[in-house]
């Protein structure tokens, strides 16, 4: 058993507002010093037929579908040209567009993103031409228009000071996650915290998974997240994506972060080269909001990559941004401790990106 935790004493902040000015931006960041020139960053496309246009193109009359290449996706516009859904051939997750709102975590750094970019899971994967069919009407009826929590909502009720939300059961299902129990061996391994902390141990009930097997939560791992099953916690326990027992049995989203970008589920919008340094993307253009990005981190897991975060948007700065959970804040952040939470750049997370997922 590992001694006692101590609880992060960060406040995160979580509010709506509808338009969001430039705010001076000063960070620390503890590996490596970042280059602080902005990158700026569109997710572009090309259209369909066509010589290539970014998603700002206006349209005139009532809302009309559209499709775009890399990655091939569906895009529906209102009348007043506005991108309405972002659906992805291959995904089931839908980019959609509603009210404003700001994350923020105003302790661990200065980044603010404030997105109208709402992303949620849909029931079925995205092909060409499935507006028509029943199975998206019925949803996107639903979901259009909607307020309840999405993907981005899930993701920051684990930061630090989240509060907590149980069900009807008493089961804490929500609230300020720890990364993992303390390392005795710290000092001899360099791992501050234990990995392996999935979304059950963080619930602390067993979980049956589809193909059968069954995951028995650790006391020692209870309110903790590894990077990993931080994913497996928004997109799949709370999100509803099918979750794997392990990296090898079941369908759907693999345990680990090697298993999860390595995996045939989804669409590889950063399509994995390779883990050396020579291997980071040469552009990130193809992302968005909602999508998984995977890092090499550690040298000791030789050819494995060993984290995973999910892209949350721009901040007020122009960097893009994304959420994971680290050992070094003990818990998911957007924050600078160990490295600024940057995609854009030169900083840690930069340079170790290696590829990236459209679920």
């Amino acid at each position: 058993m590992a001694p006692k935790k101590k609880s992060r004493r960060i406040l995160p902040v979580l509010v709506v507002l509808g338009l969001v000015g430039a705010s001076g931006f000063l960070t620390m960041e503890l590996r490596k010093q970042e280059d602080q020139g902005v990158t700026e960053i569109r997710n572009v496309g090309i259209l369909k037929g066509g010589q290539g246009a970014a998603e700002t193109v206006k349209a005139k009359g009532p809302a009309k579908w559209s499709r775009m290449e890399n990655p091939a996706r569906s895009v529906l516009r209102g009348a007043d040209g506005q991108v309405k859904v972002v659906l992805t051939d291959g995904a089931r997750t839908a980019k959609l567009t509603g009210p404003a709102r700001t994350f923020a975590e105003p302790a661990s750094t200065a980044s603010k993103v404030s997105t109208t970019d709402w992303v949620r899971v849909m029931p079925e994967e995205w092909s060409e031409g499935a507006e028509k069919e029943k199975w998206f009407k019925d949803w996107y009826a639903e979901n259009a228009d909607s307020k309840e929590d999405d993907l981005f909502a899930f993701a920051f009720q684990y930061v630090a000071g989240a509060k907590d939300k149980k069900d009807a059961n008493g089961v804490r299902y929500a609230g300020d996650a720890h990364f993992g129990p303390l390392n005795q061996a710290g000092s001899e391994t360099g791992d501050l915290r234990l990995e392996q902390s999935d979304f059950y141990d963080y619930l602390g009930t067993p979980y049956a998974f589809r193909d059968g097997g069954v995951g028995s939560p650790e006391a020692m791992r209870a309110n903790s997240l590894d990077c990993s099953g931080y994913i497996r916690m928004v997109l799949g326990y709370r999100g509803r994506y099918p979750l794997m027992s392990s990296d090898k049995s079941g369908d759907g989203l693999p345990r680990t972060a090697n298993g999860m970008a390595r995996s045939d589920r989804g669409v590889d919008v950063l399509p994995l080269t390779g883990i050396a340094q020579k291997d980071r993307p040469t552009t990130i253009d193809q992302l968005q909001p909602g999508d998984l990005v995977f890092f090499k981190l550690d040298t000791r897991t030789k050819e494995r990559l060993d984290h995973v975060g999910i892209v949350l948007g721009h901040d007020t700065e122009g960097h893009l941004i994304f959420v994971s959970s680290r050992e070094e804040v003990n818990g998911p952040t957007i924050g600078d401790v160990g490295g600024v939470s940057r995609l854009d750049g030169n900083g840690y997370y930069a340079k170790t990106l290696r590829s990236a997922k459209r679920l």
